[in-house]
């Protein structure tokens, strides 16, 4: 799907969406828990479809009615199950280590990048602890369940390792520890799967880069649970905000350990016009001014700050984002070529982009690169464009936001497939 955006303003409210990676956490703690859960504030998109799909492989049960998702647990697990896990990383990197701990044998595929992307030290921690693969990269099986134990595993490849092997470990009884081999980044997510596992009565302790667990087979599930609103995804619309709107957004938890809440300051430092006020966020069309940001800690929100950085005054340079080229596309590619296919000027840098800001785009057409996040960045870019912009392969928001345009015709952006 090909759109075409002609520039204008954006303007209104519009309410956060539940947070993916929230929903992940809670719908995976749901399955592996004592009783029937029940989730408000589910969203689904098509990395969500691919973790409610694995789950029932193992077993569980979801039924899905609006924004209310019901989890009936695992009984037990299926003998040799089945895991397509669509283009979700996320869903991979949970799901693995659990069926390892829960199945004696596993299939699992995927599409997309995702065969590409990193699950090496992963699989090598599941070894260790007497799991066998038939291979190195998707398809593969695994033969073996996995037991309790000392595991090592890097903190600057994928905080997903961490949170996946964690939720597994919960569920062999004995104690493990997970030891990290290098400085954690994203260290939000692992953070943000500690409260859910911490929610379902796990009992883990983390200090220094050691995470120790007491297993216990099951975890407790505390009924009902609230997901999240989508700080990651809220992104996108304050950077609307600040280049050409003015906008409010609702329903996100200002107590949230989501890293990416710390998008609000960073966007301060670029001069935005932004208040947060009882769960409401206001941002106003600003004059911006370059900044030097460090986002090993929020690799992802790097899409929605180039365009910020492109409507900025001078230069603005992004550190710490080298694992962006391992995502649904190589986002420092991506990212400066989006931005420079509609006008601006943007470079890479060994461990990220710089760009130079113009105070403005021209417009053009920028390329969707297969991921949702380039293809929401340059929508957003697109509104304040000078002229008008097409943007291609727009159908991959659905890996996460599958409402995103409907969203955008809220605050009067118009959006025309072509």
């Amino acid at each position: 799907m090909d759109v075409m955006i002609t520039p204008s303003a954006l303007s209104g409210r519009i309410s956060a969406i539940g947070s993916k990676s929230d929903i992940h956490r809670l719908l995976i703690c749901s399955a592996v828990s004592d009783v029937q859960t029940t989730i408000d504030g589910f969203f689904s998109s098509d990395d969500i479809v691919a973790t409610v799909n694995c789950i029932r492989a193992l077993g569980a049960k979801a039924e899905i009615s609006g924004n209310i998702c019901a989890i009936t647990p695992i009984g037990s697990p299926e003998q040799r199950p089945s895991f397509d896990c669509g283009e979700s990383g996320t869903t991979l990197r949970f799901i693995l280590p659990i069926a390892c701990a829960l199945c004696e044998n596993a299939e699992f595929s995927g599409r997309g990048r995702l065969p590409e992307r990193p699950i090496s030290e992963l699989m090598e921690a599941l070894e260790s602890g007497g799991v066998i693969f038939s291979k190195t990269k998707l398809p593969f099986s695994t033969k073996g369940t996995l037991s309790a134990g000392k595991f090592f595993l890097p903190g600057n490849v994928s905080s997903q390792y961490i949170s996946g092997l964690m939720t597994a470990l919960c569920l062999i009884k004995g104690k493990s520890e997970i030891s990290l081999t290098s400085p954690l980044e994203s260290a939000g997510y692992v953070d943000m799967t500690l409260s859910s596992l911490r929610l379902f009565g796990a009992d883990i302790s983390a200090e220094g880069g050691k995470y120790t667990v007491y297993g216990k087979e099951r975890l407790t599930s505390p009924g009902s649970v609230k997901a999240d609103g989508d700080w990651s995804n809220a992104l996108f619309f304050m950077t609307a905000g600040a280049v050409c709107g003015d906008i409010e957004i609702t329903g996100l938890n200002t107590s949230s350990v989501q890293g990416d809440k710390k998008t609000v300051e960073i966007l301060k430092r670029f001069g935005a016009e932004i208040s947060l006020k009882n769960e409401v966020i206001k941002i106003k069309k600003s004059v911006l001014h370059g900044c030097d940001t460090d986002i090993s800690q929020i690799p992802d929100s790097l899409p929605a700050l180039s365009v910020v950085a492109a409507f900025a005054k001078g230069d603005s340079r992004f550190t710490g984002a080298g694992r962006l080229r391992l995502k649904e596309s190589d986002r420092l590619t991506a990212v400066c070529r989006m931005i420079n296919a509609l006008g601006g000027k943007a470079e890479e840098t060994d461990d990220g982009i710089t760009v130079h800001g113009t105070e403005g785009l021209s417009g053009g057409t920028a390329e969707g690169e297969n991921d949702h996040r380039i293809v929401m960045a340059a929508t957003v870019a697109a509104f304040a464009c000078k002229e008008k912009t097409v943007i291609k392969g727009a159908q991959a928001v659905n890996k996460s936001y599958p409402t995103f345009f409907e969203d955008i015709s809220k605050l009067g952006g118009v959006t025309n497939v072509i």
